[in-house]
């Protein structure tokens, strides 16, 4: 068999480019077909929380074969994308592989044919499944990103969590991360139908862009800390655009919440200087003492809220990394077997 990572001389920066491309103009085209989907009758709504109502009325076999039949054809492609690559010992690179090429192609086609399914069955996987496991994959894959950078830039102002748990389980997190992330992204992804509502269509570009942010393994832009950054504070703006619609009483505590991990975690692995980090801390202090001046300075505990669970959910995570490392006897970090999943982040 060929060697598929071989390099084929088009660089990182013109990969990026073209998928950043690819995923607004697609997010476009939702929005320009998004009235064709007013044909499908939905199910009725429901005042019950987490109740998702872009399900239809009336789903088939068929609707049901189309969409689990694709998200597994989906899914299964990009494992076994990640596990060649892997498998070959692919160092990071400026150039894209073969396989960098493939995954590309492969989102791209699968993203068109999921266009494709939604026009034609509507239904995603919401048909089938809660709407908190799609949340939850996500909010755990931010959790690894915290627990993987923890020896970079830190979890609190900067001060990195130490300790043979935290150290070893984010070493098997850094080698492993993408099966994971490739599930959670490609399962939120076949979860919703490509609906053009302003959360659907933030939603399908956030995904977009993790699903190209997983195309580019082994290549220095997929460790480049402004990019990943980007992939992080997303999340923010999606997540307080979604609440203003949906849950307008709350949004502060998304905006807040996610905004208070960017100035506790995510801001130190940048390399600001101190006086900018001060000046973030500043704006931040400042915009939530204004907020919660007008909404009611008793609820200002929300946001606390997210941070908290993310910081508890990421060291439950690490003990359970920790002790199934332990049960599997997976092999400690010796000096001379330096773990080749982990590069240096691109400045």
């Amino acid at each position: 068999m060929p060697n598929i990572s071989t390099t084929n001389g088009i660089s990182q920066t013109r990969g990026l480019i073209l998928g950043v491309g690819f995923c607004f103009g697609f997010t476009g085209l939702i929005w320009l077909a998004g009235d064709r989907l007013d044909a499908f009758q939905l199910r009725a709504d429901r005042p019950i929380p987490f109740w998702y109502p872009w399900v239809s009325a009336a789903p088939t076999f068929w609707t049901r074969l189309s969409v689990w039949g694709c998200y597994a054809a989906h899914q299964l492609t990009l494992w076994w994308l990640i596990w060649r690559s892997q498998s070959q010992g692919s160092g990071y690179s400026k150039s894209l592989s073969r396989i960098n090429v493939l995954a590309l192609v492969a989102n791209a086609g699968f993203i068109t044919l999921h266009f494709v399914q939604t026009h034609v069955f509507y239904d995603g996987l919401a048909l089938d499944v809660p709407e908190q496991s799609s949340q939850w994959s996500v909010i755990l894959l931010l959790v690894i990103v915290l627990l993987m950078e923890n020896q970079r830039r830190g979890l609190f102002f900067g001060r990195k969590v130490g300790g043979r748990m935290m150290v070893e389980s984010a070493r098997a997190l850094r080698k492993y991360h993408g099966y994971y992330f490739a599930w959670a992204t490609i399962y939120t992804f076949w979860y919703h139908p490509m609906v053009s509502t302003p959360g659907h269509l933030l939603g399908f570009l956030y995904m977009f862009l993790l699903l190209l942010q997983g195309s580019l393994f082994f290549t220095r832009m997929h460790v480049n800390r402004w990019w990943m950054l980007t992939q992080e504070v997303l999340v923010l703006i999606h997540g307080t655009l979604v609440a203003l619609s949906n849950a307008p009483d709350f949004w502060q505590m998304f905006c807040f919440g996610f905004a208070g991990l960017f100035i506790v975690t995510q801001m130190h692995g940048l390399g600001l200087s101190v006086r900018a980090r001060w000046g973030f801390l500043l704006v931040y202090v400042v915009s939530v003492s204004v907020v919660y001046s007008q909404v009611g300075i008793g609820q200002i505990h929300q946001v606390t809220l997210i941070p908290l669970t993310e910081y508890g959910v990421a060291f439950v995570l690490a003990a359970i990394v920790w002790v199934v490392m332990k049960l599997c006897g997976y092999p400690r970090a010796t000096s001379s077997a330096p773990d080749q999943a982990m590069a240096p982040p691109e400045p």
